[in-house]
Protein backbone atom coordinates (compact mmCIF):
# COMPACT_ATOMS: atom_id res chain seq x y z
CA UNK A 1 0.00 0.00 0.00
CA UNK A 2 1.38 3.60 -0.92
CA UNK A 3 1.61 5.88 1.56
CA UNK A 4 -0.18 9.12 1.90
CA UNK A 5 3.12 11.59 0.23
CA UNK A 6 3.85 9.07 -2.60
CA UNK A 7 0.45 8.54 -3.53
CA UNK A 8 -0.45 12.49 -3.62
CA UNK A 9 3.36 13.00 -5.38
CA UNK A 10 2.36 10.83 -8.23
CA UNK A 11 -1.32 12.37 -8.83
CA UNK A 12 0.64 15.85 -8.95
CA UNK A 13 3.02 14.63 -11.21
CA UNK A 14 0.17 13.07 -13.41
CA UNK A 15 -1.25 16.56 -14.01
CA UNK A 16 1.08 19.44 -13.93
CA UNK A 17 -0.07 22.54 -12.40
CA UNK A 18 1.41 25.89 -11.77
CA UNK A 19 2.06 26.72 -8.48
CA UNK A 20 3.02 30.43 -6.93
CA UNK A 21 5.84 30.19 -4.59
CA UNK A 22 6.39 34.08 -3.21
CA UNK A 23 9.06 33.28 -0.84
CA UNK A 24 12.00 33.07 -3.00
CA UNK A 25 14.33 34.71 -0.23
CA UNK A 26 13.86 31.50 1.74
CA UNK A 27 16.16 28.71 1.36
CA UNK A 28 13.90 26.26 2.11
CA UNK A 29 11.73 27.57 -0.84
CA UNK A 30 14.86 27.15 -3.23
CA UNK A 31 15.62 23.49 -1.84
CA UNK A 32 11.59 23.03 -2.46
CA UNK A 33 11.50 23.92 -6.20
CA UNK A 34 14.53 22.15 -7.01
CA UNK A 35 12.60 18.27 -6.32
CA UNK A 36 9.30 19.46 -7.19
CA UNK A 37 11.18 20.45 -10.75
CA UNK A 38 13.39 17.11 -10.73
CA UNK A 39 10.24 14.73 -9.98
CA UNK A 40 7.92 17.19 -12.20
CA UNK A 41 5.50 17.11 -9.16
CA UNK A 42 4.27 20.94 -10.43
CA UNK A 43 5.20 23.92 -12.84
CA UNK A 44 6.44 26.75 -10.46
CA UNK A 45 6.39 31.01 -10.34
CA UNK A 46 8.97 31.97 -7.73
CA UNK A 47 8.78 35.00 -6.49
CA UNK A 48 11.86 37.15 -5.25
CA UNK A 49 14.74 38.73 -6.93
CA UNK A 50 15.87 36.82 -10.02
CA UNK A 51 19.45 37.66 -9.65
CA UNK A 52 20.17 36.16 -6.15
CA UNK A 53 17.84 33.09 -6.83
CA UNK A 54 19.04 32.26 -10.44
CA UNK A 55 22.59 30.70 -9.28
CA UNK A 56 20.62 28.59 -5.88
CA UNK A 57 18.55 27.19 -8.55
CA UNK A 58 21.24 25.43 -10.50
CA UNK A 59 20.28 23.25 -13.47
CA UNK A 60 16.27 22.77 -12.57
CA UNK A 61 15.93 26.18 -13.91
CA UNK A 62 17.22 25.52 -17.14
CA UNK A 63 13.83 22.84 -17.39
CA UNK A 64 11.54 24.80 -18.73
CA UNK A 65 9.09 24.46 -15.11
CA UNK A 66 10.17 27.15 -13.42
CA UNK A 67 9.85 30.68 -13.77
CA UNK A 68 11.34 33.86 -11.80
CA UNK A 69 9.51 37.18 -10.88
CA UNK A 70 10.63 40.14 -9.52
CA UNK A 71 7.12 41.70 -8.43
CA UNK A 72 8.32 45.54 -7.76
CA UNK A 73 9.95 45.59 -11.43
CA UNK A 74 7.91 43.02 -13.42
CA UNK A 75 6.03 44.17 -16.04
CA UNK A 76 2.65 42.61 -15.52
CA UNK A 77 2.50 44.75 -12.60
CA UNK A 78 0.54 47.78 -13.42
CA UNK A 79 -1.85 45.24 -15.38
CA UNK A 80 -2.54 42.98 -11.80
CA UNK A 81 -2.41 47.28 -9.84
CA UNK A 82 -5.55 47.09 -12.02
CA UNK A 83 -7.46 44.41 -11.49
CA UNK A 84 -6.76 44.75 -8.05
CA UNK A 85 -8.53 47.94 -7.71
CA UNK A 86 -11.13 46.64 -9.54
CA UNK A 87 -11.83 43.65 -7.37
CA UNK A 88 -11.26 45.93 -4.32
CA UNK A 89 -12.32 49.42 -4.89
CA UNK A 90 -15.63 48.60 -3.39
CA UNK A 91 -14.04 48.34 0.24
CA UNK A 92 -12.25 52.18 -0.27
CA UNK A 93 -8.66 50.88 -2.43
CA UNK A 94 -7.40 53.82 -4.90
CA UNK A 95 -5.95 53.39 -8.16
CA UNK A 96 -2.55 54.34 -5.81
CA UNK A 97 -3.07 52.34 -3.01
CA UNK A 98 -3.39 49.17 -5.17
CA UNK A 99 -0.30 50.01 -7.21
CA UNK A 100 1.69 49.78 -4.01
CA UNK A 101 -0.13 47.00 -2.56
CA UNK A 102 0.58 45.04 -5.98
CA UNK A 103 4.57 45.52 -4.89
CA UNK A 104 3.56 43.05 -1.97
CA UNK A 105 4.60 39.37 -2.88
CA UNK A 106 2.07 37.74 -1.13
CA UNK A 107 -1.05 40.52 -3.07
CA UNK A 108 1.19 39.51 -6.54
CA UNK A 109 1.07 36.15 -6.43
CA UNK A 110 -2.56 36.24 -5.09
CA UNK A 111 -3.59 38.00 -8.43
CA UNK A 112 -1.50 35.67 -10.31
CA UNK A 113 -3.55 33.00 -9.41
CA UNK A 114 -6.75 35.22 -9.59
CA UNK A 115 -6.33 36.20 -12.95
CA UNK A 116 -5.07 32.04 -14.26
CA UNK A 117 -1.34 32.63 -14.93
CA UNK A 118 -1.25 30.14 -11.73
CA UNK A 119 -3.33 27.44 -10.41
CA UNK A 120 -2.52 27.87 -6.94
CA UNK A 121 -0.50 29.58 -4.04
CA UNK A 122 1.89 28.19 -1.51
CA UNK A 123 2.92 30.39 1.49
CA UNK A 124 3.74 30.78 4.98
CA UNK A 125 7.71 29.88 5.42
CA UNK A 126 8.08 33.13 6.47
CA UNK A 127 4.88 34.56 5.95
CA UNK A 128 1.66 34.41 8.75
CA UNK A 129 -1.06 32.82 8.29
CA UNK A 130 -3.16 36.31 8.50
CA UNK A 131 -0.56 37.33 5.80
CA UNK A 132 -1.08 34.15 3.26
CA UNK A 133 -5.04 33.60 4.22
CA UNK A 134 -6.14 37.63 3.92
CA UNK A 135 -4.94 37.60 0.41
CA UNK A 136 -7.04 35.08 -0.40
CA UNK A 137 -10.16 35.78 0.92
CA UNK A 138 -9.97 39.27 -0.74
CA UNK A 139 -9.06 38.29 -3.97
CA UNK A 140 -9.98 34.78 -4.54
CA UNK A 141 -12.91 34.29 -2.23
CA UNK A 142 -14.75 31.72 -1.64
CA UNK A 143 -16.18 29.02 -4.21
CA UNK A 144 -19.80 29.10 -5.29
CA UNK A 145 -21.80 27.96 -2.77
CA UNK A 146 -20.09 28.04 -0.30
CA UNK A 147 -19.50 31.11 2.92
CA UNK A 148 -16.61 29.12 5.07
CA UNK A 149 -13.21 28.83 4.19
CA UNK A 150 -11.68 26.31 6.71
CA UNK A 151 -8.99 24.45 6.80
CA UNK A 152 -8.44 20.28 7.52
CA UNK A 153 -5.52 17.71 8.32
CA UNK A 154 -4.48 14.23 6.63
CA UNK A 155 -3.29 12.14 9.51
CA UNK A 156 -1.36 9.56 7.94
CA UNK A 157 -0.19 5.92 10.03
CA UNK A 158 1.33 3.58 7.93
CA UNK A 159 -1.77 1.47 6.87
CA UNK A 160 -4.88 4.20 7.17
CA UNK A 161 -5.45 8.19 6.71
CA UNK A 162 -7.92 10.10 8.67
CA UNK A 163 -9.17 13.28 8.15
CA UNK A 164 -9.29 16.15 10.78
CA UNK A 165 -11.24 19.38 10.36
CA UNK A 166 -11.19 22.23 11.63
CA UNK A 167 -8.01 22.52 13.47
CA UNK A 168 -6.42 25.55 12.07
CA UNK A 169 -8.74 28.74 11.22
CA UNK A 170 -11.94 28.76 12.10
CA UNK A 171 -12.34 29.72 15.85
CA UNK A 172 -15.94 29.05 17.29
CA UNK A 173 -18.15 27.82 14.08
CA UNK A 174 -21.53 28.39 14.52
CA UNK A 175 -24.04 25.29 13.12
CA UNK A 176 -24.08 26.92 9.43
CA UNK A 177 -20.39 27.58 9.70
CA UNK A 178 -19.85 23.81 10.91
CA UNK A 179 -21.69 22.41 8.35
CA UNK A 180 -20.09 24.08 5.31
CA UNK A 181 -16.66 22.48 7.05
CA UNK A 182 -18.18 19.25 6.85
CA UNK A 183 -18.87 19.39 3.30
CA UNK A 184 -15.70 21.07 2.55
CA UNK A 185 -13.73 18.26 4.15
CA UNK A 186 -16.29 15.73 2.28
CA UNK A 187 -14.92 17.34 -0.73
CA UNK A 188 -11.31 17.68 -0.13
CA UNK A 189 -11.44 13.68 0.51
CA UNK A 190 -12.80 12.91 -2.40
CA UNK A 191 -10.06 14.62 -4.22
CA UNK A 192 -7.83 12.98 -2.51
CA UNK A 193 -9.13 9.46 -3.28
CA UNK A 194 -11.11 8.84 0.47
CA UNK A 195 -14.52 8.15 1.04
CA UNK A 196 -15.11 10.03 3.34
CA UNK A 197 -17.52 8.88 6.32
CA UNK A 198 -18.33 11.50 8.49
CA UNK A 199 -18.58 11.95 12.44
CA UNK A 200 -19.44 15.42 13.99
CA UNK A 201 -18.33 14.93 17.21
CA UNK A 202 -19.10 15.90 20.75
CA UNK A 203 -19.08 15.97 24.27
CA UNK A 204 -22.26 14.09 23.80
CA UNK A 205 -23.85 11.07 21.93
CA UNK A 206 -27.31 11.08 20.38
CA UNK A 207 -28.44 13.51 23.61
CA UNK A 208 -26.38 11.48 26.14
CA UNK A 209 -25.23 15.03 27.62
CA UNK A 210 -27.22 18.31 26.62
CA UNK A 211 -25.95 21.80 26.34
CA UNK A 212 -25.34 24.59 23.28
CA UNK A 213 -22.46 23.02 22.10
CA UNK A 214 -23.92 19.72 21.27
CA UNK A 215 -27.55 21.38 20.13
CA UNK A 216 -24.99 22.94 17.67
CA UNK A 217 -23.49 19.78 15.99
CA UNK A 218 -27.38 18.32 15.80
CA UNK A 219 -28.40 21.26 13.95
CA UNK A 220 -24.86 21.46 11.79
CA UNK A 221 -25.03 17.32 11.26
CA UNK A 222 -28.91 17.89 9.86
CA UNK A 223 -27.91 21.41 7.36
CA UNK A 224 -24.56 18.89 6.45
CA UNK A 225 -26.22 16.00 5.89
CA UNK A 226 -29.55 17.74 3.56
CA UNK A 227 -26.06 19.76 1.55
CA UNK A 228 -24.40 16.43 0.70
CA UNK A 229 -26.82 14.15 -0.24
CA UNK A 230 -28.03 17.08 -2.73
CA UNK A 231 -24.71 16.47 -4.20
CA UNK A 232 -23.60 13.50 -4.34
CA UNK A 233 -27.11 11.96 -3.85
CA UNK A 234 -27.00 9.95 -0.58
CA UNK A 235 -23.17 8.65 -1.49
CA UNK A 236 -22.26 10.04 1.92
CA UNK A 237 -22.28 8.71 5.31
CA UNK A 238 -22.38 11.53 8.20
CA UNK A 239 -23.70 10.90 11.58
CA UNK A 240 -23.87 13.42 14.70
CA UNK A 241 -24.02 14.43 17.75
CA UNK A 242 -21.28 11.98 18.55
CA UNK A 243 -18.52 11.09 21.13
CA UNK A 244 -15.08 10.25 19.40
CA UNK A 245 -14.87 7.01 20.89
CA UNK A 246 -18.95 5.98 19.51
CA UNK A 247 -17.57 7.04 16.56
CA UNK A 248 -14.36 5.57 16.27
CA UNK A 249 -14.55 2.14 17.79
CA UNK A 250 -17.40 -0.49 16.58
CA UNK A 251 -18.32 -2.11 20.01
CA UNK A 252 -18.25 1.03 21.78
CA UNK A 253 -21.13 2.23 18.84
CA UNK A 254 -23.25 -0.68 19.24
CA UNK A 255 -23.86 0.17 22.67
CA UNK A 256 -24.02 4.28 22.44
CA UNK A 257 -25.26 4.88 19.62
CA UNK A 258 -26.43 1.21 17.75
CA UNK A 259 -28.46 2.95 14.57
CA UNK A 260 -26.09 4.80 13.79
CA UNK A 261 -24.82 4.80 10.07
CA UNK A 262 -20.86 5.28 10.69
CA UNK A 263 -21.44 1.57 12.86
CA UNK A 264 -17.83 3.37 14.68
CA UNK A 265 -15.91 3.65 11.40
CA UNK A 266 -15.52 6.94 10.49
CA UNK A 267 -12.64 8.37 9.10
CA UNK A 268 -13.03 11.77 9.12
CA UNK A 269 -13.80 13.82 11.89
CA UNK A 270 -15.17 17.20 12.43
CA UNK A 271 -15.15 19.02 15.65
CA UNK A 272 -16.70 21.46 17.42
CA UNK A 273 -14.48 24.13 17.27
CA UNK A 274 -10.74 25.31 16.82
CA UNK A 275 -9.38 24.29 20.23
CA UNK A 276 -11.06 20.53 20.05
CA UNK A 277 -9.47 20.26 16.47
CA UNK A 278 -6.16 21.78 17.26
CA UNK A 279 -5.39 19.74 20.37
CA UNK A 280 -6.73 17.09 19.10
CA UNK A 281 -4.82 17.20 15.77
CA UNK A 282 -1.45 17.38 17.81
CA UNK A 283 -2.31 14.90 20.26
CA UNK A 284 -2.31 12.62 17.47
CA UNK A 285 0.33 13.75 15.81
CA UNK A 286 2.85 13.68 19.32
CA UNK A 287 0.96 10.86 21.31
CA UNK A 288 0.55 8.55 18.47
CA UNK A 289 3.31 9.54 15.43
CA UNK A 290 0.73 9.98 12.98
CA UNK A 291 2.69 12.14 9.99
CA UNK A 292 0.28 15.49 10.19
CA UNK A 293 0.04 17.35 6.33
CA UNK A 294 -1.85 20.39 6.21
CA UNK A 295 -3.63 23.00 7.16
CA UNK A 296 -4.87 22.68 3.91
CA UNK A 297 -7.49 25.28 3.37
CA UNK A 298 -10.75 24.29 1.76
CA UNK A 299 -13.82 26.18 0.18
CA UNK A 300 -11.72 28.60 -1.59
CA UNK A 301 -12.58 29.15 -5.05
CA UNK A 302 -8.66 28.56 -6.13
CA UNK A 303 -6.43 26.76 -4.05
CA UNK A 304 -4.24 28.90 -1.38
CA UNK A 305 -2.30 26.81 1.48
CA UNK A 306 -0.63 27.67 4.45
CA UNK A 307 2.83 26.53 5.50
CA UNK A 308 4.58 26.55 9.16
CA UNK A 309 7.09 29.23 10.16
CA UNK A 310 8.83 25.95 11.58
CA UNK A 311 8.34 23.95 7.86
CA UNK A 312 11.47 22.39 6.29
CA UNK A 313 11.79 21.96 2.30
CA UNK A 314 10.17 18.63 2.20
CA UNK A 315 6.45 19.77 4.17
CA UNK A 316 7.14 22.67 1.16
CA UNK A 317 7.28 19.86 -1.56
CA UNK A 318 4.32 17.81 0.07
CA UNK A 319 1.78 20.97 0.33
CA UNK A 320 2.41 22.05 -3.32
CA UNK A 321 1.91 18.63 -4.09
CA UNK A 322 -1.53 18.72 -2.75
CA UNK A 323 -2.28 22.38 -3.80
CA UNK A 324 -1.79 20.79 -7.16
CA UNK A 325 -4.42 17.72 -6.57
CA UNK A 326 -6.66 20.86 -5.55
CA UNK A 327 -6.31 22.69 -8.21
CA UNK A 328 -7.29 19.60 -10.34
CA UNK A 329 -10.84 20.27 -9.47
CA UNK A 330 -11.15 23.76 -10.31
Amino acid sequence: MADFLTTILAKAASNLKTIVLPEGHDPRTLQAAQVIVEKKIAKLIILGDPDEMAPKLGPELKSGRIELMKPTHHPLKKELAEKLYEIRKHKGMTTMQAEVVIADEMYFGTMLVKTGRADGLVSGATHSTADTVRPALQIIKPAEGNKTVSSMFFMCFPEVTYLFADCGLVQDPNESELADIAVSTAKTAFQFGFEPRIAMLSYSTKGSAKGDGAAKVVMATERAKATLDAIYGGKVVIDGELQFDAAFVPDIAAKKCPNSPLKGQANTFIFPDLGAGNICYKATQRLAKAEAYGPVLQGLAKPVNDLSRGCNSDDIVATVAVTAIQAMDV
